[in-house]
């Protein structure tokens, strides 16, 4: 049973914040006039992890955290990290949080989730029960990417009918995702979004793949480590949430980390559970940074904790009606003098070569005329960044109104 952690430092929320931003990798410092595979590389260790997501009405969620934190960068850099064979690859997908990058060094740190999905543990009922029952097509589809290297499910589906929507998966599709999270396949590129499976010897370095095995003890305790440097500080939920970790496994192996001396628990303004920084823990002075947050940015990722440190209730509206929609279908948060002070409504209008901007909604806080000006800014290198070589402000709020000022003001064109 894990002993109640004593808390010792005690922080301002104003101070929490300050070290979730900079743990984050927003410190405020001006990013390298050009970035290159170091830079993507070092910041994805950083963070741990890069959740993937199918909807692409801006561009994919995996490359804005990058964009948020470095600025214009090339996508092929973080394409060839994770999807480009040979020494240059430095990602893998697999379970971090919910889809994820995640980098190779990580591979060792998630054999034991493997090991769970092959018993039938931590996935999918509909998919542990594939594995019970299905295993003469699991064997075929794994003898098939054996012997034909890196397969789509659809080029191996013997089903006639055309596949419905999500979750209308072909047997073929099931195996290779039951495969998958097993370990026997990983993700050895993808053709547009479709992944493509191979075996792990054939896409990830051999190093990795012949790390010695880290007992499951070991292996969430690395993961919770790594997880309190990235989030800078958090309570025990918020930790474990991270990597989707268990909470009694999660709490015991925190407990064990404060007993090595390598984390040390604190206590928050405001907040009712106890909280978690490295030993030693340093707050910045302050963080100075603007950026377009993805809505699966880890940042925010926790809504709970988002409340708790930001005063920002969070949820997406994807998937709701539109007319039930408060703030608009993807909705990107704003963030601004250490301060989430707006969300914006956006799209990237490919066709058009414009990025549409559907809605701008300030927070009660609101945006001083600097935040504003800052808030162009980024639109317009979000803009030059996608290839969109125009802006266009469709909302009629009393924001956008001053947003279309702030565009006037430094010179740049919007429509």
């Amino acid at each position: 049973m894990a002993v109640q952690p004593t808390s010792h430092q005690a922080l301002s929320l104003k101070q929490a914040r300050r070290v979730a931003l900079a743990a984050q990798g927003f410190n405020g410092r001006q990013p390298p006039a050009q970035i290159k595979a170091s830079h993507v590389r070092q910041l994805i260790e950083r963070l741990g992890v890069l959740q993937i997501d199918s909807v692409n009405a801006l561009v994919r969620s995996h490359y804005l955290p990058l964009f948020s934190r470095l600025g214009t960068y090339s996508q092929s850099l973080l394409d060839e990290a994770a999807w480009s064979q040979g020494r240059h690859r430095t990602l893998f997908e697999y379970w971090g949080h919910e889809a994820s990058l995640l980098p190779v060094s990580f591979y060792p740190l998630m054999r034991w989730r493997m090991q769970r999905a092959l018993q039938g543990e931590g996935i999918y009922q509909q998919m542990a029960k594939f594995g019970r029952e299905q295993q003469a097509t699991i064997g075929r589809v794994l003898q098939t990417v054996r012997d034909q290297g890196a397969l789509g499910a659809g080029s191996i589906s013997t089903r006639q009918e055309r596949a419905g929507p999500w979750w209308d998966w072909s047997a073929e599709k099931h195996a290779l995702e039951w495969l998958f999270a097993a370990g026997e396949v990983t993700v050895a590129g993808r053709r547009g979004f479709e992944r493509l499976y191979d075996l792990p010897e054939r896409v990830l370095p051999s190093a990795v793949l012949n790390h010695a095995e880290m007992s499951e003890g070991e292996a969430q305790r690395g993961l919770l480590l790594h997880a309190v440097k990235a989030l800078g500080v958090g309570t025990e939920k918020d930790i474990r949430d991270y990597f989707r970790q268990d909470s009694a496994p999660a709490k015991a192996g925190l407990a064990e980390l404060v007993e090595a001396g390598l984390i040390e628990a604190v206590r928050v303004e405001g907040w009712k559970q106890p909280a978690y920084a490295l030993t030693g823990l340093k707050v910045p002075r302050k963080i100075e940074a603007s950026a377009l947050l993805s809505p699966f940015d880890s940042l925010v990722w926790e809504r709970a904790r988002t409340e708790r440190l930001f005063d920002f209730r969070y949820r997406l509206e994807i998937y709701t009606p539109q007319i039930k929609r408060v703030y608009g279908y993807y909705v990107l948060p704003f963030l601004y003098n250490e301060h989430i002070a707006a969300r914006i409504d956006l799209r990237a209008a490919r066709a058009g070569g414009r990025l549409a901007v559907h809605a701008v909604h300030e927070e009660s806080s609101g945006l001083d005329e600097q935040g504003m000006q800052a808030l162009a800014r980024n639109l317009r290198q979000l803009a030059d960044w996608l290839g969109l070589p125009q802006i266009q402000i469709s909302c009629q709020r009393a924001s956008a109104a001053r947003l279309r000022l702030a565009f006037i003001a430094s010179s740049h064109d919007f429509l």
